[in-house]
């Protein structure tokens, strides 16, 4: 962990410390914003080695994940071994590190998920997934490269490539694996399912651990094979609520009007039941965060839902830009990227305010220094005081940390 404070510009925020967390010609990367990777202490978190901030190549073999030790100047300890690790979550008790190892091919191959404790002293494979999915005739292949754990640690939601390499517009699908059952299934299933972004909530209470927020991008398309070649179309995606049942589709009420569009960037406000968005609203232009609610189904009609409350949390702030976002535990305090005209990734840190009311307090942090390609994707520890990002300044890929919010 080094040192960066010549990141810092004239009108950053006083009282901080920039450090950088990983050095060297090998690209490493702070995991999507939205991943559970932290342990609860904010103490210790996961990134990985030889990786972007949307993922990795499963056939890399350089690829690995790291648990930082902050208490420790950032000692990086390699948490996996194997070629094809993807989609980790750490559980809620910041015990163990879940994940997946990617052999599938197109309606074949196998998925196995393992269990690996942060101290060193086990690691256990829960599951292989070599035959269909229970219940269905789909192999998963093309896998997500988050996975998202309930706030009772006790099941695990993935998502997948659902094509036999032979059918046009093959569907997509959420995998839910019982993690005391060691067993899976499968709760939906589309076409539109293709970037699916799914995200337990975070909520302690007991019904609250079984829902999922879901993107669904409509028009979306990808090859025989399940590779993208066109995410969104018409009004773009939008994004609901379902229990890891399959049941209780619900809407949040955000874009497909035509003029706001959801970025495809959303999580909740820490252990609430609100989430928030990211939009891009084309009169008046900008890049909105807006929180809301869930509301019953109604159709694929995004902020036209029946009954939908929404907070734009930016609505003070001149000239919104903002893009990839989080929130601490307490769903107090957020940090976000702003994507400026002149290509520039700029970092702030806000805090909420009482109910209905804007974000304030925004602070602006630095400049990324980051190319138009190293997204910074930012987010909090669970405690709020420390912020993460990405940045290519050095010439490679590397991950930063911010101290003393």
């Amino acid at each position: 962990m080094k040192s960066r404070p010549d990141l810092f510009e004239a009108k950053g925020a006083p009282g901080l410390e920039i450090f950088q967390l990983t050095e060297g010609p090998t690209p490493c990367s702070h995991i999507y914003m939205e991943a559970q990777i932290f342990s609860p202490d904010s103490k210790r978190f996961v990134l990985h080695r030889s990786a972007s901030p949307h993922g990795s190549n499963k056939d890399d073999s350089n690829h690995c994940y790291l648990l930082c030790d902050l208490e420790n100047r950032g000692e990086l300890v390699p948490m996996t071994f194997e070629t094809g690790a993807t989609a980790p979550s750490l559980t809620p008790d910041g015990k163990y590190l879940y994940y997946f190892v990617n052999e599938t091919v197109t309606n074949g191959g196998k998925l196995t998920l393992k269990r690996a404790a942060l101290d060193g002293s086990e690691r256990n494979t829960i599951l292989v997934l070599d035959a269909p999915i229970p219940d269905t005739p789909y192999r998963p292949s093309q896998i997500y490269p988050l996975s998202t754990i309930s706030s009772d640690g006790n099941r695990l939601a993935l998502a997948a490539f659902l094509g036999d390499g032979e059918t046009q517009n093959a569907p997509w699908g959420l995998i839910i694996f019982d993690l005391r059952a060691a067993t899976v299934q499968m709760v939906l299933e589309g076409p539109s399912w293709l970037n699916l972004h799914p995200q337990y909530c975070r909520a302690t209470d007991a019904e609250a651990a079984h829902d999922i927020m879901v993107q669904e991008n409509h028009g979306g398309r990808c090859d025989l094979t399940g590779t993208y070649y066109k995410l969104t179309g018409g009004k773009h995606a939008d994004i609901h609520l379902i229990r890891d049942d399959g049941t209780r589709f619900r809407n949040f009420p955000w874009g497909r009007d035509g003029n706001e569009v959801c970025q495809g960037h959303q999580c909740w406000r820490g252990q609430s039941l609100t989430a928030i968005t990211s939009t891009d609203v084309q009169r008046p232009r900008g890049k909105e965060l807006i929180e809301s609610l869930p509301l019953p189904f109604a159709g694929h009609i995004g902020i036209a839902t029946p009954g939908g409350q929404r907070n734009v949390l930016s609505r003070d702030f001149p000239e919104p830009r903002f893009c990839h976002f989080a929130t601490d535990r307490a769903g107090q305090r957020l940090v976000s990227d702003a994507y400026t005209d002149d290509r520039k990734w700029l970092l702030y840190a806000a805090e909420f305010g009482a109910d209905g009311e804007a974000l304030r307090d925004w602070r602006f942090l630095l400049d990324t220094r980051s190319s138009t390609k190293a997204h910074p994707h930012p987010f909090l520890a669970p405690d709020g005081a420390k912020a993460f990002f990405n940045s290519d300044e050095s010439g490679a890929l590397h991950a930063y940390m911010v101290s003393g919010l």
